[in-house]
């Protein structure tokens, strides 16, 4: 499951792209290039031949803090890290710690940045999509209480479409073509937009159909805590190593009556097991309530 690629986008605030930019060329050993496109996008080019790339998002609410308080700022303030192509093993440790050195430069956070986390799709086949799409299905309301998505992202990250799901399990389809078709029904505009309203939901496949071929997970608050995010990149890895390798699966959801265990239950059966994951297991059930012990509680 760690083999897999992945990139990240990270929003925040607090400091310029220029700013980040600079922590990262320092922390990196990097280069720093000023695009001059529509983003105002700096990459930062590293030894080791890749970019990371600092750009901006209309979405961000911008704010800088002077004094201890929270102000509203500029344009340059508006800033989405987008990473080159990782692995969990070769990338996450360098990821963490550029995050904290962020962090440290006055970067921040609110409730209008998110994550989003991209999905290697090269090894995807009709069957696994169909099983990441159940899976999200089954576990949409688990997933948003243990994640605690901000009401004000809800429009970029909606839950899985109940319709688009029992189309898909009644009609069964076999190829690409036809889940395809299947994920663009009702939309009226081009699928060849960027971006398409299908986009905007916790699984996006358009990025899959008509982007860079990767499969997109939206369902995370911004965060510049380096454990958090690790717990979020560990959690879509395996997500995507269970769909990849699970022979079928329900878009059934199940009668949850302890939050907790069946959170911490559903993470040791994709891989969350041991000392090495104990902190992404506490990250992820958090906010949940219950027993993660016990799933019945004595009366």
């Amino acid at each position: 499951m760690f083999n897999a690629k992945f990139g990240i986008e990270i929003e925040f605030t607090g400091i310029t792209r220029s700013q980040a930019a600079e922590v990262a060329a320092q922390f990196l050993n990097g280069r720093i290039e000023n695009c001059r496109d529509s983003y105002d996008t700096k990459k930062v080019h590293t030894p080791d031949g890749r970019a990371w790339k600092f750009m901006s998002d209309g979405s961000i609410h911008r704010e800088v803090k002077v004094n201890g308080r929270r102000i509203s700022a500029e344009h340059e303030y508006s800033v989405e890290l987008v990473s080159p192509v990782l692995t969990y093993r070769e990338d996450i440790t360098t990821l963490q710690e550029l995050v904290r050195k962020l962090r440290k430069a006055g970067a921040l956070t609110n409730p209008s940045c998110g994550i989003h986390i991209h999905l290697d799709g090269s090894n995807h086949t009709p069957r696994s999509i169909k099983n990441f799409i159940n899976i999200i299905a089954s576990k949409n309301d688990l997933f948003y209480k243990a994640l605690q998505i901000e009401p004000e992202r809800m429009r970029f990250c909606k839950k899985m479409d109940n319709a688009l799901v029992e189309k898909i399990n009644a009609r069964k389809p076999k190829t690409m073509r036809e889940l395809e078709e299947l994920w663009y029904e009702g939309y009226l505009e081009s699928r060849s937009r960027h971006y398409h309203e299908s986009r905007y939901h916790f699984l996006n496949l358009h990025s899959f159909f008509n982007g860079n071929h990767t499969v997109e997970l939206r369902g995370f608050n911004s965060e510049l805590h380096a454990g958090k995010i690790r717990s979020y990149i560990v959690l879509a890895l395996a997500i995507n190593h269970q769909a990849l390798t699970q022979k079928s699966a329900s878009a059934r959801k199940p009668q949850v009556e302890n939050e907790k265990f069946a959170m911490r239950t559903y993470l040791n059966r994709i891989g969350f097991i041991g000392d090495e994951f104990k902190n992404c297991r506490e990250h992820l059930c958090k906010h949940l309530e219950g027993s993660a012990a016990w799933r019945f509680r004595a009366a």
